[in-house]
């Protein structure tokens, strides 16, 4: 790791060292050409009208206006040189105008003064000759005034020009700033241009004087101990602070996965505090007792915004890859496997620093826009290399562990996603370099870096979020414990108690990470920053506004995503996790996901359309053109919406209750947005409108815990005992075990008929679900013992008449023919 920071040095000097010379040899060529240009100018002495001035100012109009609806590089670069040759123009002028001033001066000293009152008169010549030459004065004056303002208002416009050009390195993807392999390219290190040289000799003199008052006798031992003490934060306090977070970890927090999570986190906070620490006491090295130059205490700060996101991808590694501490380590990562990537997360690092600093001095000092993209294609060809080179290693590092016969687990869906989200980044960041398109390989290299951040502080976050509030509802902890016994609860209270605390801290972490991904990038993203930001969306109308543009529509298609896919997670949460832990029955925990899942997805689109930036109001007009079309094309659906949540919220059944509707029968399985499921016994499913089951008569079979009443209705010959039978029904549904003892079985006396005596029994099971299978076990046991007893049923009486007259025969016969026909 030393060696390659040294080369890297090594070569980054170099380059510093060639761009400088060759432009000091530039710079020195072209002043004496602007001397010798100015010479000639004013040997000419000619002279500058009006006119001239005017029409300067017109040009200058017509490219300001050039500029405000410019939208390519191109065009910038051409306004760019435009407004600068009309600040050389003006320069020009003024160069004009200076020595006839001069002269127009030296003439008025020659005609002297005007005579003070009581003098001799003098001549109308010489007072014509005065008052000529004033007015001539006085117009040249106003003519340098001219030239002047219009040589400065083009050089503001060409650093605004400038900037323009450089805010679209960061936001026009698809500009084609030239290949890396073009001399176009590489001009800023051989053939630099003069302002820039001007502007970077300023910055390295402001920059020596800085050097050289840290170090002046009177403050040289206080700088000295100082410096001394940031190098030795850097070196020895990361490792003794380490040690003691491992003491506080073993020591403090009780067994389980809470150590673990915590000191990963401890460790990345650890490495960020000390590297800060270090880099602030240099800071003061140089600025205690020196007030830096606006210009150095700009990049000073950055440079210290900079420490943190390096110190903090640092943390980071060593957190992740955990390599003194193996089976500290919270991911599931093969020892050889961190072992390849061990050195990656200091080198990306301070490449990231080192690039970072020369884009701050880019900044700072507004070089020219072919300067910054070289610093950005350099900095990007280096990053996508070394992201490439890490990925390769740990395919490597793969392939050994299969060739030594080692068992080597299959990669995750994440990490395979992110393995092949950072070999396709690189591959494309080095494309883009190659084929132009600095700028897209500059976004990808820093959005690549941010999202590995967030999302690598998400991870360790939510760990520790979960751990804790395992470990802190615990049972088995003091602080569980004390909960319980506190507050007189439940062992499953504390249960449901962690999950929730633990959903919810996660949750929290989900959307500042989602904000942070979507509006921060690496490098000028501070936590506090996404804390405004929060505050921002929380209190903002951007719901009234409309600004579509491709960026939010790309936004809102990944929130659309994102937002579905945590609604998803949070509906499976709630349905295996959470509500089973609950004393509520299947029905509330269904209905209670179902009006979950709908309140969720209509927070998903109205946050997918304000990040859209559709302004409500701007909708009413389409809302009242489809008022109608809502009104009778849509009217069964709104109506069946509708009572589908009264269905979820009023509950007059909910899923896994028998219901009979229409001549249907059947279990409801799910209570839909538009319709219910309704299965019946053969497994078959009829969909009933959520309407049907609230504007008709609907008979819930189960609703209130109901029981079940298993009633026989049997025909008995006149010639039996009343009394017998009933207690031989009795003894049988006493006996059964479906058959509950409260209230009691009843045999009721139905109908005296010419045919038999009807007699019912009467006995309730728990639930109408076994109704049918209760009254089939009776009926075998009842037929037996009635058999058993010698009692016989009723059956049909047949009129059998012998011994007819033939006539009368013979007519049964003729009507029984005619019935048939």
């Amino acid at each position: 790791m030393r060696k390659f920071s040294r080369t890297l040095l090594l070569c980054f000097s170099m380059l510093l060292i060639g761009w400088s010379s060759a432009s000091m040899a530039v710079n020195k060529s072209n002043t004496v050409g602007k001397n010798s240009d100015t010479t000639t100018a004013v040997e000419e002495n000619k002279t500058v009208k009006t006119a001239d001035l005017e029409d300067l100012q017109q040009q200058l109009n017509e490219i300001k206006q050039q500029v405000s609806a410019a939208s390519k590089d191109s065009q910038l670069s051409a306004l760019n040189n435009q407004a600068a040759e009309l600040a050389n123009k003006a320069d020009e002028y003024t160069t004009i105008l200076l020595p006839n001033l001069a002269q127009i001066k030296t003439q008025l000293e020659v005609v002297g003064p005007e005579p003070e009152p009581g003098a001799l008169d003098e001549s109308a010549e010489v007072s014509k000759k005065r008052n000529s030459l004033n007015n001539e004065k006085a117009k040249i004056e106003k003519n340098l005034d001219y030239a002047q303002t219009l040589k400065s208002n083009a050089a503001n416009l060409s650093k605004q020009i400038i900037e323009l050009r450089r805010n679209a390195l960061k936001t026009q993807l698809a500009l084609d700033a030239g290949s890396i392999l073009s001399s176009r390219f590489w001009s800023p290190i051989f053939s630099p241009l003069p302002e820039d040289q001007l502007k970077f000799d300023d910055f390295w003199q402001q920059l020596k004087d800085t050097w050289s008052s840290a170090w002046e006798p009177d403050v040289f031992w206080g700088s000295l101990s100082l410096a001394l003490l940031s190098i030795a934060i850097w070196l020895c306090s990361r490792r003794l602070m380490e040690n003691v977070l491992v003491w506080i970890s073993a020591r403090v927090f009780p067994d389980g996965r809470l150590r673990r999570s915590f000191l990963a986190c401890a460790m990345v906070v650890g490495t960020v505090v000390t590297i800060y620490g270090g880099a602030n006491l240099m800071y003061l090295v140089f600025a205690r007792n020196y007030q830096l130059t606006p210009l150095m205490q700009g990049f000073v700060d950055a440079l210290l915004g900079l420490t943190i996101f390096s110190a903090l991808i640092v943390g980071l590694g060593r957190a992740l890859l955990s390599i003194q501490r193996p089976s500290w380590r919270l991911m599931h990562l093969p020892d050889p496997l961190a072992h390849a990537l061990r050195r990656y997360p200091a080198a990306m690092a301070i490449l990231l620093m080192l690039f970072g600093t020369i884009e701050q001095m880019n900044s700072v000092v507004g070089s020219s826009v072919s300067t910054a993209i070289f610093g950005n294609g350099i900095a990007s060809l280096l990053i996508g290399l070394l992201l490439g080179s890490a990925t390769l290693r740990v395919n490597k590092a793969r392939k050994k562990l299969r060739a030594q016969d080692e068992t080597v687990e299959s990669r995750s869906t994440i990490a395979g996603l992110i393995y092949l989200s950072a070999t396709v980044v690189s591959v494309v960041i080095l494309l883009a370099l190659m084929i132009g398109y600095i700028p897209l390989a500059r976004f990808l290299t820093y959005e690549v870096v941010w999202f590995s951040i967030v999302l690598s502080c998400l991870y360790l976050t939510t760990k520790l979020t979960g751990d804790l509030c395992e470990s802190l509802f615990s049972e088995h902890h003091a602080s569980g414990k004390w909960i319980k016994q506190a507050f007189n609860l439940d062992g499953r209270y504390l249960e449901q108690a962690s999950i929730l605390f633990s959903a919810i801290g996660r949750t929290i972490l989900v959307l500042l990470a989602i904000i942070a991904l979507f509006n921060g990038t690496y490098g000028s993203t501070t936590p506090m920053t996404i804390v405004d930001k929060v505050i921002e969306i929380m209190g903002s109308d951007s719901l009234g506004k409309i600004n579509i543009v491709p960026a939010n529509l790309m936004n809102a298609v990944i929130c659309l995503v994102v937002g579905l896919y945590i609604l998803r997670t949070a509906r499976r949460w709630l349905n295996t996790k959470f509500l089973p832990k609950t004393a509520m029955d299947s029905g509330m925990r269904m209905s209670l996901v179902t009006l979950f899942s709908n309140i969720g997805y209509v927070l998903v689109i109205l946050v997918t359309l304000s990040v859209l930036g559709i302004e409500w109001n701007k909708l009413a007009w389409i809302v009242s053109a489809l008022s109608v079309g809502i009104g009778f094309g849509l009217q069964e659906i709104v109506k069946n919406f509708i009572s589908g949540l009264i269905l979820l919220t009023e509950r007059p059944v909910k899923v896994g209750d028998l219901v009979s509707i229409s001549g249907v029968e059947g279990d409801i399985r799910r209570i839909n947005v538009r319709a219910t499921e309704i299965q019946l016994s053969d497994k078959s499913t009829v969909i009933v409108p959520n309407s049907q089951l609230i504007s008709q008569n609907v008979r819930n079979v189960t609703m209130g815990n109901a029981q079940g009443v298993a009633t026989i209705p049997l025909i008995f010959p006149l010639d039996i005992d009343p009394e017998q039978v009933r207690d031989i029904l009795l003894e049988a549904y006493t006996q059964h075990e479906s058959i509950q003892d409260m209230p009691a079985p009843s045999v009721s006396f139905s109908q005296l008929t010419p045919d038999g005596i009807t007699l019912s029994v009467t006995g309730y099971v728990s639930s109408p679900r076994i109704v049918s299978r209760t009254k089939s076990d009776l009926l075998f046991d009842i037929l037996k013992r009635l058999r058993v007893a010698g009692v016989q049923l009723s059956s049909p009486q047949n009129l059998v008449v012998q011994n007819l007259p033939a006539e009368i025969a013979a007519n049964y016969t003729d009507n029984a023919k005619k019935d048939d026909a």
